[in-house]
């Protein structure tokens, strides 16, 4: 008689999914502390508009690094290097598309 298991899973199964609550825990406390050093950079005007760029964007990767790491699981799985590679690949796509976008239209902005 074959045994299913339907609807039902192991504790393996479930760790080898998840993270721990450590691991959660560790990732939110960094996410919220990267959100609250911009709000407070920007909300008390402690930099001068170059530097508040410059670290927005730097606390923006450092967010998405915490995101993907604590949360996503991108360095866990069968095959962590071609989540790395899917990933770099779509955010040079992103970049490009982006970046190409921005050069456009400051060169269209700038001839009338």
């Amino acid at each position: 008689m074959s045994q299913h298991t339907h609807g039902h899973s192991t504790t393996d199964e479930v760790s080898q999914g998840h993270g721990s609550l450590k691991s959660y825990l560790l990732g939110f406390i960094f996410s919220i502390v990267l959100t609250i050093i911009p709000l407070v950079i920007v909300m008390n005007d402690m930099l001068n508009k170059t530097q508040t760029v410059v670290t927005l964007m730097l606390m923006a990767v450092m967010q998405l690094l915490v995101q993907l790491f604590f949360f996503m699981h991108i360095r866990e799985g069968e095959k962590p290097r071609w989540n790395v590679m899917t990933l770099i690949v779509g955010l040079l796509i992103v970049f490009t598309v982006v970046g190409g976008s921005i050069w456009i239209m400051s060169f269209n902005s700038t001839v009338q």
